[in-house]
Formats: C-alpha cells, structure tokens, sequence
C-alpha cells in the first residue's frame, strides 16, 4: 500500500471519528440540559466576574449557550455527511473507471492477437469474460468490473481486427522495407553524385590537356613556317607536307 493511500485513509478515519464524537457530545450537552430544564438533574452552577460586573448564575448560562452551540453544530453534520459521501462516490467511480480501463486493455491486447474466435455477441461477450476471470492479472476485480469490459472489447472487436497484431505486423514490416529501399535508391544517387563529380573533373581534365596539345602543335608549326624557307622548302597548308621551293637559275 502506498504511503499516499494510508494517508487518505488515515484522514477519513479520523474525520469519522471526530464526527461521531461531535454527534455524541452535542447529544449529551443537550439532553442534560433539557433534563436540567425539566428538573431531573442539576444545572452546572458557579458564579463569574468580568471587571466590576458580577454574574452570579453564569454556569446556567454558559450550559445553556453551550446546548445552542452543540445543536448548531449537529445541524452541520448532515451536510458533513453527504460531502463525504459524494467523495467516497468520486473516488469509488474513479478506481472502478481505472479497473475497467485496466481489464479493458488486457481483453483488447487479447482480442487483437486473435484469441477470440466466437463471432456472435453473446458468445463474444461470454468468451471474453471467461479469459477476464482466468487472467492472473485481473483476479481482484469484481465481477461488474469485468463484465463491462468485456462488453466494451466486444463493441471494440472490429477495431481490433482492423489492427490486429499480424496486420501491424505486415504493416511494420511493409514499411521496414519501404524504408530500406529508398536507404538504397539514396546511396545510389550519392555514389551517382560522387561518379559524376569525378567524370566532370576528369573531362575538365582532358580538355585543358588537349588545350595544352593543341597550343603546343600551333607553336611548333609557326616554328616550322619560319625555319623551313630558310632551308628551300614550305609547308602545304591543305596536306600539310614539305614541299621544295623551285631553285634560282645559275648565273651564266
């Protein structure tokens, strides 16, 4: 038991107590003062002083006043009463609701693993109760408690086929693969990104070194144009071939 439930009950006790306590002294203070009024027992006498004033049956009028007090007091008590009551009710409904919640869970855990298998509503509710009562877990539960639900997990059972611990199941395991798949449809389009990048600079790569070649062959043709009419010869610029320069004829 929890140290917050013994409290509560600690409480209640000694509001109880307090309660019939209260209802016995009242009806003792009244009931001797009205047989003091009667003259069956003797009033409470002594006499008081306040200041210069001289009160000489201030016991009669102290029991008196304390009889009108008490009875004020016991018209209180009904009213005392009934809130208590309305709390008991409150935290009674509360710790049924709880208990029915609690067995409620336990029959649609059940319902959804595909235990039951009656599919007519009185047989439905019958089975359900029937594994209610024989749960380990739910031996301390009225029997009101359990009956209701097992009545609420009849009226659930569509929602329990509907998630059912097998279509959960292929649902979880439906999107398990889903999720694996487009992990892999990701890792290809990265190593697409990283295979492209590389190509990219590859090409880049090629083209300035073909740009090198290219200046490169430009140079040493101007090279050759300027040296080859030096020695008697030109370049073709259509087939690209050395061809001789026509000698000078010799001097007679």
């Amino acid at each position: 038991m929890s140290d917050q439930s013994m409290v509560a009950r600690s409480h209640r006790f000694m509001h109880f107590t307090s309660m019939v306590m209260m209802a016995v002294l009242c009806l003792a203070v009244v009931g001797y003062t009205i047989a003091a009024a009667l003259g069956l027992a003797p009033w409470l006498t002594f006499s008081a002083t306040f200041g210069e004033f001289y009160v000489p049956n201030a016991g009669v009028y102290l029991q008196v006043m304390l009889a009108v007090v008490f009875t004020a007091l016991f018209f209180f008590m009904p009213t005392t009463g009934r809130i208590l009551s309305l709390e008991r009710s409150h935290r009674d409904f509360s710790m049924t609701m709880e208990d029915v919640a609690r067995a409620y869970h336990v029959c649609h855990t059940a319902d959804r693993a595909g235990i039951f298998t009656m599919s007519s509503e009185f047989d439905a509710v019958r089975e359900r109760l029937s594994y209610l009562r024989d749960h380990p877990d739910l031996d301390s539960l009225e029997p009101q408690v359990l009956e209701l639900a097992a009545q609420m997990s009849q009226q659930s059972r569509e929602l329990a086929d509907v998630y059912s611990d097998a279509k959960v199941t292929r649902a979880k395991t439906f999107l398990r693969q889903r999720q694996e798949e487009a992990e892999r449809q990701q890792q290809l389009i990265v190593e697409a990104h990283h295979a492209l990048r590389d190509i990219r600079k590859w090409s880049q790569q090629v083209e300035l070194e073909e740009s090198v070649v290219a200046s490169q062959l430009s140079q040493l043709e101007e090279q050759l144009e300027a040296t080859l009419p030096a020695l008697g010869y030109t370049l073709g610029k259509e087939s690209a071939d050395v061809v001789p320069l026509p000698q000078k004829p010799a001097a007679e």
